[in-house]
């Protein structure tokens, strides 16, 4: 064997030994075999008109690189059809522009509702108990519950491969320091319905039946207070506003996507009285009845920039005091004013000529001189320390009325020329 490893091969004119010929051959193949392994498990990468896009359909997942313009031309180029039933997420219309997007499926399948001797056989991608409820029009109160079973054997199932369950809250009346209600509930007893309700019972409340008492249905429970004074009046319960800041809109713009609806509630007071005169007010127990329902806004926050000319500023000052929510003739009102302090520029002490430390703090804001910028101060005074200027620049009912308020309480001028602003005001007015 040795004598073979020490035989010679000659190369182009080379002599080499055969055992060196055979380490260089190894070496080479074997780095020829980590070139081929990197090549094979390096990354797909994406170019500038393509995307990947990644499908989950029914525990499966399928990945492409597509240059669909669409979630829809993306869903054709992976040869995967959807029925109308179906839910994509996100949309088939969603536009792609990401360089990745994961694609949710969720096929319509048969899924039969039951509630109580009452059987609702439906078609439907919907995920919840109480959405496929909803898909098959069946109306649930919020205490009640749908509970989802998978069915075993599809042909004892009518063909449906889901059971949805719905199981009833039972309707009792509840009396509670003389305010009657009607309320539903899944407790099993009294003591587990006043826990639902959150409800909590004070050392003098009496209730019948017992806190052990088993519910049952239209029954009636009843808690009191001895030997106290107490009211229940309805009240409403403010919506609360969510904003949705939207960089596809400029500053001053502003959008109720969906109207606010207040709550009510039922408030138990207990009251003392003296002398026929009532000195004090204590809640003691307070029953949401109908909850709020939130007011959705879009308001814009995209910036043009800080320099804007006169003219924009004066176009822009309209839009914007118009969204925080003065009339036309209150906004004019306000930028006739500001018309006659710095004709709508931002240059130097701003478009209401600020001095002092209220210039100071304009100038600590960012981007001070931008038209934006200054119209957030003003509002932001307005809001504050100015907070009863803007109530009655609300409460004006014409042009006059609202530059007079804001002269004489806002701007505080020296030499007003009321006139000349009065005039600019209704100029104003009348151009937008």
């Amino acid at each position: 064997m040795n004598k073979f490893f020490m035989r010679e091969l000659r190369f182009f004119g080379w002599r080499l030994p055969l055992w060196l010929v055979v380490v260089a051959s190894v070496i080479l193949l074997g780095s020829l075999i980590s070139l081929i392994t990197v090549l094979s498990v390096r990354p797909r990468t994406v170019d500038e008109n393509g995307r990947l896009v990644t499908f989950y359909d029914d525990g499966t997942s399928k990945t492409i690189l597509t240059s669909a313009g669409t979630v829809a031309g993306a869903l054709k180029q992976a040869e995967i059809e959807v029925d109308k039933a179906d839910i994509i997420e996100p949309t088939v219309g969603t536009e792609l522009i990401a360089s990745s997007y994961s694609v949710n499926i969720y096929r319509a399948r048969p899924v039969v509702v039951i509630d109580g001797g009452r059987q609702t056989r439906v078609v439907t991608a919907a995920q919840t108990g109480k959405t496929i409820a909803q898909a098959a029009d069946v109306s649930l109160y919020a205490e009640d519950v749908a509970d989802i079973r998978r069915e075993g054997d599809i042909l004892e199932a009518d063909g449906a491969i889901m059971r949805v369950q719905i199981r009833r809250a039972v309707p009792v009346r509840l009396s509670l320091y003389g305010q009657t209600t009607s309320q539903r509930t899944q407790a099993a007893t009294v003591a587990e319905f006043l826990d639902e309700k959150g409800l909590k019972l004070d050392e003098h409340d009496s209730i019948t039946p017992s806190l052990s008492a088993p519910i049952a249905r239209d029954m009636e429970i009843k808690v009191w207070r001895e030997g106290k004074n107490v009211i229940t009046v309805d009240e409403d319960v403010p919506f609360e506003i969510e904003t949705i800041q939207s960089n596809d809109h400029d500053i001053g713009y502003h959008e109720v996507q969906t109207v606010g609806e207040n709550g009510r509630k039922s408030v138990t007071y207990e009251i003392e009285i003296r002398g026929g005169v009532e000195v004090g007010r204590t809640e003691i127990q307070s029953l949401v009845t109908l909850s709020p329902k939130s007011q959705i806004e879009i308001v814009g926050i995209k910036r043009k920039g800080s320099y804007t000319t006169p003219s924009e500023n004066e176009n822009i000052t309209w839009n914007y005091l118009r969204a925080q929510g003065f009339s036309r003739e209150q906004t004019a009102g306000i930028m006739g004013n500001l018309q006659q302090e710095h004709g709508f520029q931002t240059s130097g002490d701003g478009l209401a000529q600020w001095t002092g430390g209220r210039r100071a703090a304009l100038m600590a804001m960012d981007d001070p001189y931008s038209i934006y910028t200054q119209l957030d101060f003003l509002m932001i005074e307005l809001n504050g320390g100015y907070r009863a200027v803007k109530n009655s620049l609300l409460a004006a009912t014409t042009v006059e009325e609202a530059v007079i308020i804001f002269q004489d309480r806002f701007e505080r001028c020296g030499v007003c020329m009321q006139t000349r602003r009065i005039e600019y005001a209704y100029n104003i007015l009348a151009s937008h």
